[in-house]
């Protein structure tokens, strides 16, 4: 590893105060940007050996060139600070979306003199109402075609609206009651501006009121037998209550609240917001963090409350927000917060209740998205064939690994040991090609050494050997995974057996010494030449390869590292769920299995008779006796058994 290019300021020139740093690398361009409550303090920690740094900071400091910083009167101020200088120079170092869509808002012109109701995406006008966010734009449209049956306001553009104010007669919409034609004046502006009003409140949450004064007139007009007035009432009152219905009710009618949900690994985070206000669900918005920068987990919450903050919130800042753990530094992001809203805000971690709830119900959604995300990746052709391509380039192979497997371990001091073996085909899953293996030479059933390194070398070696038997022999003998060869559909013939395909690149999971036991195997074996072998160690996602003491460098967000990450993810699991099989199968092994005559029927009933193992231990022998389905040789048994 190079050497802190970046040098320290002179002692004393960095001041004990508040404020923002930036990180330049040798062609000025800003890299990081951080705030400070002590400027010293905080920068101090940068200008040690890489060696003590977390990965992703000692990569920062080996490009930066300069420091430079921002004294400001107090936290805030350098919150605030930080925050601008970040959207303006997108530094490479800090944590940024990774789907930077703008995502649609319902709109209502409401600075206009006659407003329109439109789908809306980029930056806030002033003298406009939004609502949302939604996810796609047809899921306003859909809202707005419940509303505008109860909300006739107009939604074409100013053109169309001049074009048939020209004319002097209406559009379509006015004839199936979507518009209430303001350009042809069958509306005055007074009960133009009542309609938006309402409209607004509803969208707002303010349902109850509108229900209570449209059923009213419907009542009225009913009573004074205006019968059409009336039935126009009724169909606009259902509409309304259809819309309520598609506004889910999560808490109650006074609270204003937006919910944070995340699910990330080491190198993305997934972030679903929930817009509660009134008590109504009335908006959601997820992306994705590409997490460049060493966070905490609370740092990562601050990162996303000053992406969702950080600019003027189309639904203002409510009183609470509710995240899945404790933001550092929570008392600055408050005073931040209320700043921007103008009174007291809360962010705090629900522990009970229904707000534990519906904060479980979107991380649920950030899961969920995650999952999809990842997916899409994973499925898209191009992609995987990118992918492939570069780990062929990054790791100076012959060729692209068209066939990956991975292995992984999984234990508990020693005991159950396992391993586990999946494979990845052109860049996709190929589950009929996972193998699950015990491990025999080391650890037990009860407890023994724990050696991953030999584990390792000794399930590597097993699915080599088995390779080279089926390699060496004729087509015609090769077993399939019965070991007793399988027949073809048509021609007879029998197919190869389950390791008769070489991998063209062994991953396992861990770091050097993983990477060299196995290696060391491989070399054993006369692979070494026909079989790649790499290494992807967790902490800092380093990819290691035989002969060579420092990691390769993969650029972050890369599609080779993204499938690497996936496939290894994927051992993981495949591992730690055989390894809870063969637990739970050793849980219900007895002591009294080895006793002669002690059967599975009699050791149920003596135990539910006893009340358990522990009894049956302290039971004397004539105790034992008295159960009539216990023959007096199994009881004597039984009794010298923990009586020795």
């Amino acid at each position: 590893m190079m050497d802190v290019m970046i040098k320290r300021p002179p002692a004393g020139t960095i001041p004990e105060a508040p404020g923002s740093y930036q990180f330049k690398d040798k062609h000025g361009r800003v890299i990081y940007v951080g705030k400070a409550s002590n400027l010293r303090q905080r920068l101090s920690t940068y200008f040690g050996s890489p060696r003590n740094m977390h990965a992703r900071t000692s990569q920062m400091v080996q490009v930066a060139e300069s420091v430079e910083w921002t004294i400001v009167r107090n936290e805030v101020e350098a919150l605030m600070l930080e925050h601008s200088l970040i959207k303006q120079h997108d530094p490479r170092f800090n944590v940024r979306l990774r789907d930077d869509k703008s995502y649609p808002f319902l709109a209502v012109t409401t600075g206009e003199q006659w407003p329109r109701a439109q789908v809306m995406r980029g930056h806030k006008r002033k003298g406009t109402r939004y609502f949302g966010p939604y996810a796609h734009a047809y899921a306003i449209r859909d809202t707005l075609d419940l509303l505008l049956r109860s909300f006739p306001v107009r939604t074409c553009t100013d053109g169309k609206f001049k074009e048939h104010e020209r004319l002097g007669r209406p559009c379509l919409l006015f004839h199936i009651e979507k518009c209430s034609g303001p350009c042809v004046g069958e509306i005055d502006e007074q009960a133009y501006q009542q309609l938006v009003t309402e409209l607004c409140q509803f969208l707002d949450g303010d349902t109850d009121e509108i229900v209570d004064r449209l059923d009213a007139d419907m009542k009225s007009a009913a009573t004074s037998l205006e019968f059409e007035q009336a039935a126009r009432l009724r169909d606009r009152l259902e509409a309304v209550n259809r819309a309520i219905a598609k506004q889910q009710m999560v808490a109650s009618k006074d609270e204003d609240v937006d919910v944070i949900g995340i699910a990330e690994d080491e190198l993305e985070a997934s972030v679903q917001i929930f817009y509660v206000r009134k008590g109504r669900v009335v908006g959601r918005k997820g992306f994705v963090l590409d997490k460049v920068e060493d966070l905490t987990p609370g740092g990562l919450i601050n990162r996303i409350l000053e992406s969702s903050y950080g600019e003027e919130s189309a639904l203002g800042v409510p009183k609470q927000v509710l995240v899945p753990y404790e933001a550092d530094d929570r008392e600055v992001y408050e005073e931040w917060l209320e700043l921007a809203r103008g009174s007291k805000v809360q962010i705090r971690v629900p522990q009970r209740g229904d707000k534990r709830a519906l904060l479980e119900t979107v991380e649920r959604n950030a899961k969920e998205q995650f999952t999809r995300h990842r997916m899409k990746r994973a499925s898209d052709h191009n992609t995987r064939s990118r992918a492939l391509t570069e780990l062929q380039e990054a790791l100076n192979l012959p060729e692209a690994p068209l066939r990956i497997e991975c292995y992984d371990m999984a234990h508990i001091q020693g005991t159950n040991y396992v391993a586990s073996m999946v494979v990845m085909e052109d860049g996709l899953p190929n589950k009929r090609e996972y193998r699950r293996f015990k491990v025999n030479e080391v650890g037990s059933e009860v407890g023994g050494q724990s050696d991953d390194y030999a584990a390792m070398a000794e399930v590597v070696r097993r699915r080599l050997q088995a390779y080279i038997n089926e390699r060496d022999r004729p087509v015609s003998e090769r077993t399939g995974p019965d070991g007793e060869g399988i027949e073809g559909p048509k021609s007879g013939a029998r197919k190869p057996g389950k390791f008769a395909y070489p991998p063209q690149l062994l991953l396992v999971d861990g770091g050097k010494g993983q990477v060299s036991a196995t290696y060391k195997v491989v070399k054993e074996l006369g692979l070494a030449n026909e079989i790649p072998v790499a290494g992807l160690a967790k902490r800092f996602e380093e990819i290691y390869v035989p002969g060579r003491s420092t990691p390769i460098e993969v650029p972050r967000g890369s599609e080779a590292l993204f499938m690497l990450q996936r496939i290894r993810d994927e051992a993981h699991r495949f591992a730690n769920s055989f390894h809870r099989e063969r637990r739970s199968a050793a849980m219900t092994v007895s002591v009294l299995d080895d006793i002669p005559g002690m059967g599975d029927i009699r050791k149920k009933k003596l135990l539910k008779e006893m009340g358990g193992i522990t009894k049956v231990k302290r039971a004397s022998l004539d105790s034992l006796k008295e159960h009539s389905f216990l023959p007096d040789a199994v009881a004597e048994a039984v009794y010298a058994k923990f009586h020795p």
